[in-house]
């Protein structure tokens, strides 16, 4: 269960004033805001849940009273009641279209991110820091609502060697590798390969992990018999367009951990927002 709010109060505000800086002409024009009303927001579709709390909190920053009836990270149907909410007509068209994109749209990366976790399995999905910019809190929390883990956060806390660093060392792989284990015992040293024969190079030297970019399911193969006659115990990643139709494709051919950036990518799911009066029921 996944109920925490990844976006602060002041970041929720922000979203409202951005959509509605100067108030709601419309609502203001039909003379309506003062009538009281409800709203419901059901699934048009099947999804994996996500930002429903952010939803709500939405609403309750607005004044408005709410029941949520799910959380994120749950997988539900079409047709499955979501959130209500009730306050005057003003209030809930304020809220009504931010609150809904949120959930539609991390939605549509926590349902992306469990379809790949399910064609994954047993082994772990992880999720890229190649997030849309300015959405990261919010797209963690969908990667994990999803089932997947992160990647990397940022750069600040794992240790992943590309050839864009390699380009300016000059000393031995071997060389490479006992340093940064001696500057950072407590870290994985993470390094990005490009072929097979790079990859044997960086096991040799003893990387924890080799990041195997843009690999076939054959390389992969190759890879995994070379390290078990090797008998090294370096584990593979695999990155670069992974994807749900060809991810168990790669834990066949003997990936340890699949890594992508799809889901980020993924169209929104659709919410059904309901209007009433209040003397509907």
């Amino acid at each position: 269960m996944m109920s925490h709010l990844a976006l602060t109060d002041a970041e929720l505000l922000h979203l409202l004033a951005d959509d509605v800086p100067c108030g709601d002409l419309t609502t203001e024009t039909a003379g309506i805001g003062q009538q009281a009303a409800r709203l419901q927001f059901c699934a048009r579709q099947d999804m994996v849940v996500c930002a429903i709390e952010e939803a709500a909190r939405l609403f309750e920053l607005s004044g408005a009273k709410i029941a949520v009836f799910v959380h994120s990270g749950q997988a539900v149907s079409k047709d499955e009641l979501l959130l209500e909410a009730q306050g005057d007509a003003r209030t809930l068209h304020r809220v009504w279209k931010s609150a809904q994109v949120l959930v539609e749209w991390a939605s549509g990366i926590s349902t992306a991110t469990a379809a790949i976790v399910k064609a994954a399995s047993p082994i772990a999905l992880a999720c890229t820091r190649k997030n849309v910019p300015g959405t990261k809190a919010l797209s963690i929390k969908a990667v994990r609502a999803g089932g997947a883990t992160m990647h990397r956060l940022g750069l600040s806390e794992t240790l992943l060697l590309f050839a864009e660093h390699r380009l300016f060392l000059d000393e031995p792989p071997a060389h490479t590798v006992a340093r940064f284990k001696r500057a950072e015992p407590e870290k994985k040293l993470v390094v990005e390969v490009a072929d097979v024969a790079e990859a044997m190079l960086w096991a040799k030297a003893g990387a924890d992990v080799l990041q195997l970019e843009k690999f076939t399911p054959d390389d992969i193969t190759v890879c995994r018999a070379a390290l078990k006659r090797l008998e090294l115990q370096t584990s593979l990643a695999v990155a670069g367009g992974i994807k749900v139709e060809n991810a168990a494709e790669y834990v066949r051919a003997g990936a340890d951990l699949l890594v992508t950036s799809a889901p980020y990518t993924a169209p929104p799911k659709d919410v059904q927002v309901t209007f009433y009066a209040a003397q509907q029921t």
